[in-house]
Formats: structure tokens, C-alpha cells, sequence
């Protein structure tokens, strides 16, 4: 749980450290936090959610309920009509098999900011590698009973099909995922990490708002943006 929890943290950190450094970025950040424990009331395999944005979920796995409680989060958050929206989450094990404990997988709708969540990463220290949101592979999460399950149905390409899932509740926005699985958590010492929770993501999102609000107060910025372009989803 002290890893599973790591997402949270560092968007929480960052929001936290964007407000003492000045950056000049309105910033909303949304924590889906709930409780693990079972209980009469927990969800089983078979059962049927209904999201926020009234997407019907057939849980298939009870271990990927962190998804569920992001899935209304970013429901939520695209009701607010933002520039872009970023989620961090320690989603999936297949991000570690993929690219090990060093290098967070990244995924989204708009090119342009992946790149610029990519940049973030890379000056502070924290890189990431692009993965592809393959429209073939949405059909694993078809559901016989729902619109979608929330894992899929079989074991491959597992951290793409979770960005798939993510991806039905961005709402249209610009969106970025960041799944820090594996560099969420390190068991030694190695260079700026630290033997525990690393605060993976935090870096790079202070990056990425910095980079921001440079973008929104420079003139040159300004002089190179079209008059009328849309600054919300």
C-alpha cells in the first residue's frame, strides 16, 4: 500500500511545491483516494459499476480497483473543461515488465503534451517512454454484460489496455497518463533515489508546470500563439 499510493503522492507534491515556487499555472488536482479493505459491502469479481460519466464497468479483477476510483477522478476532472489533464498512478505490474524500474511509460490522447510530459521527465531526471494507445487492442476490454471491464481479457500488452481503460474518461481533453509502477519504488540506494518511495512523477510534473507558466507569461509566447485559440477541451 505504500507503493500502491504513490501517484497521489506526488501529484499532491507537486501541487503543493507548484504553490511555493510561484508558478503561475492554475492547477486543480484531483486524489482518488478510497479504502482497500474488504468488507461486506467490497466489490466482487462479476459485479457491474457505473462511473461517474455513466460508463458500466464488469469488474473481472478486484486487484485493479485502483483504475475504478481514476476512472471517476478523471471523469470529474473533465468536467472542468481543462487545458490538459495528467494522471499519475502506479497502474500496472506490466510497466515493469516492459521498461524496468527506470523509466515510467507514458501514454495519451495529444501528442503534443506527451512530448511535453516527456521533456518534463527528461530534465528532471525522471524519464519516460511513449507507448502506443492501439486502437486493436480496445476490443480486449469489450464486455459481454457492461461497456467495458476493467482488465483485459487477456495478458498481454496489460499497461496499454489500462491506458485504453483511462482513456474512456479523459472526456475529449488533452490527457497524459504517467504510469510509475516500477520507478514509484526502489529497494537500494542508486544516485538521487532513494532506498523506499522515490516521489517518482513530482519532479516531472514542477517541470512540466514550470514549462507552463513560462509559455503563459512569456511575450514571445504570446506573440507566437494564433488569436482565438482554444485554451479548454
Amino acid at each position: 500500500m505504500k507503493a500502491d499510493m504513490g501517484g497521489a503522492a506526488a501529484v499532491i507534491a507537486a501541487t503543493l511545491a507548484a504553490a511555493e515556487l510561484g508558478v503561475r499555472v492554475n492547477v486543480t488536482t484531483w486524489v482518488a483516494a478510497t479504502e482497500n479493505m474488504p468488507s461486506g459491502t467490497a466489490i466482487h469479481p462479476g459485479d457491474v459499476l457505473v462511473a461517474r460519466n455513466g460508463t458500466t464497468i464488469e469488474v473481472l479483477n478486484t486487484d485493479a480497483e485502483g483504475r475504478l476510483v481514476l476512472a471517476d477522478a478523471l471523469s470529474l476532472a473533465a468536467e472542468q473543461g481543462p487545458d490538459a489533464i495528467v494522471d499519475v498512478a502506479t497502474l500496472t505490474g506490466g510497466q515493469r515488465v516492459a521498461l524496468g524500474d527506470q523509466v515510467a511509460a507514458v501514454m495519451g490522447t495529444d501528442e503534443a503534451l506527451v512530448r511535453r510530459v516527456i521533456a518534463a521527465g527528461a530534465a528532471a531526471g525522471e524519464p519516460a517512454w511513449e507507448l502506443p494507445l492501439f486502437p486493436g487492442y480496445r476490443k480486449h476490454l469489450d464486455s459481454e454484460v457492461a461497456d467495458l471491464r476493467n482488465v483485459s481479457a487477456g495478458p498481454a500488452a496489460s499497461t496499454i489496455t489500462a491506458g485504453l481503460f483511462l482513456k474512456e474518461f479523459s472526456g475529449g481533453c488533452p490527457w497524459a497518463h504517467l504510469d510509475i509502477a516500477s520507478p514509484s519504488w526502489s529497494d537500494v540506494e542508486d544516485g538521487w533515489i532513494t532506498k523506499g518511495a522515490t516521489g517518482w512523477g513530482a519532479r516531472t510534473l514542477i517541470e512540466l508546470l514550470e514549462a507552463w507558466s513560462f509559455k503563459a507569461v512569456s511575450p514571445r509566447w504570446r506573440a507566437l500563439r494564433k488569436p482565438g485559440s482554444p485554451t479548454t477541451c
